[in-house]
């Protein structure tokens, strides 16, 4: 059961947060990779209350993606009135795997996870393109700001190097169903907020390919009781993706 927790108080204090954390370090936008999913719009809407949606910048990045992801992500930007760009990402991904294919004797099941993902990867790179080029026309710096949640996290259930790369977090200790709260609090359209999620990559569910319910790894998270297969299940993909995490680095001797 989700603890009891004021969903007013938290907005607010990640709205100050995000606040703080520009004007100590005169930072003047944001570029957020807008997915039509409910943690992007969540992101989308705090960042727009606490900086002004004309410093928002958002960016659709498809790359075979689904129509119902781009009405969503138009619906966001509608709602919170931020500028919402397009960069189609599908013909740079076809020939970057072209050409792997091309100079190596693989095929497409020996790619399947290299496919999957490079396609955040491609996004992130994007998204910082877009923050540099911004930085240089606005006269101010412009940052990337990522959508990961506490359960997602938890998991491991992020690409390295892809969306796992990002210069502020403002949903990282927050479950799904606290991000559902504060989404519904700022007012994040109903289809987008409500919605399964989803990569938008793979065609399942976030809940189809981990194998497990957020709100079960919520459960876990919080040290409630869960079926103990459920929960194990969450353990073994907690330590199997602890590696995302830390990067070992050698230290030479005094």
């Amino acid at each position: 059961m989700l603890k009891k927790w004021d969903v007013e108080k938290t907005t607010n204090e990640i709205i100050e947060f995000i606040r703080d954390y520009y004007k100590k370090n005169n930072i003047k936008g944001a570029v957020i990779g807008i997915s039509g999913g409910k943690d992007s719009g969540v992101v989308a809407g705090l960042f727009s209350k606490a900086l002004g949606p004309e410093n928002v910048i958002g960016v659709w990045l498809p790359c075979h993606s689904k129509e119902e992801d781009k009405k969503n992500a138009i619906l966001v930007s509608k709602k919170f009135g931020f500028e919402l760009l397009e960069y189609d990402l599908t013909n740079i991904y076809e020939a970057y795997v072209k050409q792997i294919k091309d100079i190596n004797d693989v095929t497409d099941d020996d790619l399947y996870d290299s496919n999957l993902n490079i396609k955040p990867r491609l996004r992130t790179t994007t998204l910082y393109y877009y923050a540099a080029m911004y930085s240089h026309l606005k006269k101010g710096l412009y940052i990337v700001p990522g959508t990961s949640n506490k359960c997602e996290l938890y998991v491991g259930y992020f690409t390295k190097g892809g969306d796992s790369v990002s210069d502020i977090r403002v949903l990282a200790d927050l479950t799904v169903e606290e991000v559902i709260s504060v989404g519904e609090y700022i007012g994040v359209p109903t289809e987008v907020v409500r919605k399964a999620p989803d990569d938008g990559l793979s065609n399942q569910t976030d809940e189809e390919k981990l194998g497990v319910k957020y709100s079960d790894i919520a459960k876990v998270i919080n040290k409630e009781k869960v079926d103990k297969e459920v929960y194990e299940k969450i353990e073994k993909l907690h330590k199997r993706n602890e590696h995302k995490f830390i990067t070992p680095t050698y230290m030479k001797g005094e």
